[in-house]
């Protein structure tokens, strides 16, 4: 059985910098923990990447607070998770919005056919909810994992209805 797990926007910003937010922090060690599960070949992550014109787009006039930006500190993945996506080689893809593009050269890099695909990360209720069913629709034939206790938002409110609504869109949420 092929199984992948995608890290989605561990980043800083999201942790301790511009959008951070408490209890962001207390993943770091179980996502770690998780990526030396899978090992080597079976882990990508995604990081959420802006410019400086950000405030310009859509998103940044929807959420005025700059985060993400390329090459700086906050768009920079989080304590043991970035070091554990290194030492397990992990493909990481940048994405300008919410879901991850995949294009032609980033599917190039995923497997072609996987039976289980588990997201873990932030923010449960944006990014983590789109890809979700970016994954599910790449993969129509696999199971869409997301793992509550891996993920989570700056709004408990918001947290717990994107993991319904996952649930509703045939996502397996474990640890809930």
């Amino acid at each position: 059985m092929k199984k992948i797990l995608i890290v989605v926007d561990y980043q800083n910003d999201f942790v301790d910098g511009t959008l951070g937010f408490d209890g962001a922090e207390i993943l770091d060690e179980s996502i770690a923990k998780k990526i030396y599960e899978y090992g080597e070949g079976n882990v990508f992550f995604t990081r959420d990447t802006h410019t400086e014109d950000y405030l310009q787009t859509r998103e940044g006039r929807n959420l005025p607070v700059e985060h993400c930006v390329k090459d700086t500190k906050g768009w920079e993945v989080y304590g043991e998770t970035k070091k554990a996506l290194e030492e397990v080689k992990a493909e990481g893809f940048d994405k300008e919005s919410f879901g991850l593009s995949i294009t032609e050269e980033i599917a190039s890099k995923l497997p072609k056919t996987v039976d289980e695909v588990e997201l873990v990360g932030l923010v449960s209720n944006i990014c983590v909810l789109s890809n979700a069913v970016i994954f599910q629709t790449y993969y129509p034939g696999a199971t869409i994992v997301v793992d509550a206790a891996l993920t989570d938002s700056f709004d408990s409110v918001l947290n717990q209805k994107a993991l319904d609504v996952m649930e509703g869109l045939q996502v397996k949420v474990l640890n809930r």
